[in-house]
């Protein structure tokens, strides 16, 4: 494996959207390793600490984890105008979920 001068800046990117998202690395490597990834958890572990390098499709597969992780953890959303009147916006702001659609507008919008 040669090496690639790309590595160290997506190692840190990796390390710094698991750590802002607080995604274990067991986590993490739960779902590379759903995903085929062929690293074990220590080697994951190392190079997250910057002591093994990775081929790339290996390091891919880590950052589509991480990306599918991040993506699936609930956020608050903005509010649209006629939410108000619903009373939707209270409780969404207490529990953190939407009762709109997948992307979190309401159903039945005009646009």
């Amino acid at each position: 494996m040669g090496f690639d001068p790309n590595e160290p800046e997506q190692r840190r990117r990796l390390r710094a959207a698991i750590r802002a998202a607080d995604v274990p690395v067991s986590e993490l490597w739960l779902k590379y390793f759903s995903l085929s990834g062929d690293a074990g958890e220590y080697e994951v572990e190392a190079y997250l600490q910057g002591l093994l390098s990775l081929p790339p499709v290996q390091r891919d597969l880590l950052a589509l984890a991480a990306n599918e992780l991040i993506d699936g953890l609930p956020r608050p959303r903005a509010p649209y105008s006629d939410d108000f009147g619903s009373g939707r916006v209270e409780s969404e702001s207490r529990d953190g979920h939407s009762g709109g659609s997948a992307d979190g507008r309401s159903a039945g919008r005009d646009e």
